[in-house]
């Protein structure tokens, strides 16, 4: 017998039953078949090592044990999706669509209720797996990945790919999951989601494999490098190269046919064989999906209608209220423990005084609870007929629940607020936003160490942060932390140092002052200083800048305490510099009035290479003509490559575009 050839023979029988079986719902061999095929080959492969495959399907029953998992940078952002909740917000959705002068077309996708996913194949195999993370950076789960029956390890073209989709759990893997733990006493999973999430970020994948993951395929991030130019058609590649596409995907002509396909699956979700949370909306045609471009978080092309919001009843058991950074008071719900999409609810949120005095929401009712997705939940209403006599009525307090200051409340505004500065709450709730991922990023100083160390009064002010290494000893000697963490943590906040005036002035937590508002003013100011100086009516100037937030931008920074602390910042090293393309007014005369046209996979992703050339009096289109001055091209360039050949245009890879901004 030839063992090579048997092998191959093996491999291609148990990946045409994996295929059959998994996406066509349509084995064409028995179980027990397949059992015998997949023995043989772990056999010959354990005595033929030379001859074992990397795509081998004996990979996927896991065996690698890992000391963590590794970072990965993805070359093009993974970025979230906006919502929409109801019919309104979806016809809204598509006239904003329609007064940028496109006809819509789209497709609609089953949101899968799972985990998102980056599989990368070279030459048709598959070489990493990664989450999303935060959109630029994720974890290496590719041992994990390999595990699912789902996911290729071959494609059936040897092509240089990367493909994006939703690792899940089925309905029927997590019931059976679960009664196993339950007969064993051990804690069970809550809902298929987070069954999948824990299961694709064990160390060792052995129990990954256990868990019998499932992935369908939903995205190519840059189809035009595959000559593609829809959507719909892109999905249709993906189903060649033999990944596993959901066969709900729908090709759509108008919002009336988006709005009757919705309704369907809202009302027959329930029917299908693992979760679902909504209706994924996507443009179809690439151009205008080019066009409409991205806001800094998600696509203007696309959007997730998300389902009604599962509703439950609880009893209120009491009121208490949180002081957030901005000094706001929130009165919270104390609930008695109820499960509400696969987790234990027991605070709601009740928004404020005149929210609750309109529900009369009492302390003792019978509320009713809604959570939607990773939102707080929320009390909705109050089952008043349920009532006995011994509710309370609410009664908003009067000063702080921390310090204990007089509480203020403007009468244009519908919250009150502590007025007191030097609130711990406001302080400690000021630090945990200066340190989170969107404003300066610091690993390893989460909600609970900063509150601890706020208490050990290590951190005090943001100034704080940056000599905590005067304190290495005393913090070794601390429960739960070492030479290797507290190390890490000092290499995360000097690297904060470095980020660019936009983290900065979002992490200082200036009211109404978000993470896209933040980067607005650091662009027209350069630096601090700049935006320190700038009067209310220079700023009420900008787009999107009103009065209200002009006026707490200068309110801020007329604050000595806070000048005090940005010259603070300032000596221990803070840069305080706009570190992006400043002005569209600097030209360059390798870019100004030039046009150029991007096209295969680059180290930088496309939109910053847009922005950069467009900073420099240049013009980004998608298509290759006789005006195209330059065409940019990274790996696997496709056609463009080719005419732009053709029509003798310049070809700049990543280092002639260097050369030429300088």
């Amino acid at each position: 017998m030839n063992i090579e050839k048997r092998i191959d023979e093996l491999i291609t029988i148990i990946n045409n039953a994996n295929y059959e079986y998994y996406n066509l719902d349509s084995p064409s061999i028995t179980d027990q078949e397949y059992d015998r095929y997949m023995q043989e080959l772990i056999k010959l492969e354990n005595d033929y090592l030379e001859y074992k495959r990397d795509d081998s399907p004996t990979s996927r029953v896991g065996g690698k044990v890992l000391e963590n998992f590794v970072k990965v940078t993805h070359k093009i952002p993974m970025l979230s999706l906006g919502n929409v909740f109801n019919e309104f917000e979806i016809r809204a959705f598509d006239e904003k669509i329609k007064k940028e002068g496109i006809n819509p077309k789209y497709v609609c996708e089953l949101k899968i209720d799972g985990l998102a996913v980056s599989l990368t194949y070279e030459k048709g195999i598959l070489v990493r797996g990664a989450t999303r993370g935060d959109g630029v950076i994720g974890e290496d789960i590719t041992e994990n990945v390999k595990t699912i029956k789902t996911v290729p390890l071959k494609l059936d073209e040897e092509v240089d790919i990367e493909v994006r989709g939703e690792i899940y759990m089925s309905k029927n893997v997590f019931e059976f999951l679960n009664k196993d733990k339950a007969e064993k006493g051990l804690e069970m999973f809550k809902n298929p989601r987070n069954a999948a999430a824990g299961s694709v970020r064990q160390l060792d994948s052995k129990i990954a494999a256990s868990r019998k993951l499932d992935c369908f395929i939903y995205h190519l991030p840059n189809p035009k490098d595959f000559n593609i130019t829809t959507h719909y058609e892109s999905l249709e590649y993906l189903k060649r190269l033999g990944l596993n596409v959901n066969d709900n995907n729908k090709y759509i002509n108008n919002v009336e046919e988006l709005i009757e396909i919705i309704n369907y699956h809202t009302e027959n979700r329930h029917k299908l064989p693992y979760e679902i949370d909504g209706i994924v909306i996507k443009l179809d045609n690439i151009d205008d999906q080019q066009k409409l471009g991205f806001t800094s978080r998600y696509p203007k092309w696309a959007t997730a209608y998300k389902f009604p919001a599962e509703e439950i009843t609880t009893r209120l058991k009491d009121i208490i209220f949180t002081v957030g950074r901005t000094g706001q008071i929130t009165p919270n719900a104390v609930l008695e423990p109820v499960l509400i999409q696969g987790s234990t609810v027991s605070r709601a949120t009740l928004h404020n005084e005149k929210n609750i005095l309109d529900k009369d929401i009492r302390i003792g009712d019978i509320v009713v609870i809604r959570k939607a997705g990773d939102v707080i939940p929320e009390v909705v209403s109050v089952k008043k007929e349920r009532r006995d006599g011994r509710e309370k009525e609410f009664k908003m307090i009067k000063d702080c629940p921390i310090c204990n200051e007089d509480l203020i409340k403007k009468e244009e505004e519908a919250d009150y607020f502590c007025k007191n500065e030097m609130c711990d709450a406001k302080k400690i709730e000021g630090l945990i936003h200066f340190v989170s991922r969107e404003a300066m990023n610091i690993d390893g100083l989460g909600e609970k160490i900063i509150e601890h160390f706020y208490n050990m009064g290590y951190i005090t002010k943001i100034s704080d942060i940056y000599i905590l290494h005067n304190y290495k000893d005393e913090l070794m000697k601390i429960a739960g932390f070492g030479y290797k963490s507290i190390n890490n943590l000092l290499d995360s906040i000097e690297k904060s140092k470095h980020n660019s005036l936009e983290k900065l002035l979002f992490g200082f937590g200036i009211r109404q002052v978000g993470n896209r508002m933040a980067k607005t003013l650091s662009k027209k100011y350069i630096n601090i200083d700049n935006l320190i100086n700038a009067s209310k009516e220079e700023l009420n100037s900008i787009h999107d800048v009103g009065d209200v937030v002009s006026s707490n931008i200068v309110n801020y920074f007329n604050n000595n305490d806070n000048i005090n602390e940005i010259n603070n910042l300032r000596t221990l090293g803070i840069n305080m510099e706009y570190k992006g393309e400043i002005n569209s007014t600097k030209t360059n005369n390798n870019i100004n009035n030039k046009t150029f046209v991007i096209t295969g996979t680059l180290s930088i992703p496309r939109e910053e290479i847009k922005e950069l050339i467009e900073s420099l009096g240049g013009k980004v289109t998608t298509s290759v003509t006789k005006k195209t001055d330059a065409l940019i091209v990274g790996i696997n360039p496709g056609a463009k490559y080719e005419k732009a050949k053709a029509l003798n245009i310049n070809i700049w890879g990543e280092e002639e575009l260097k050369l030429n901004i300088k």
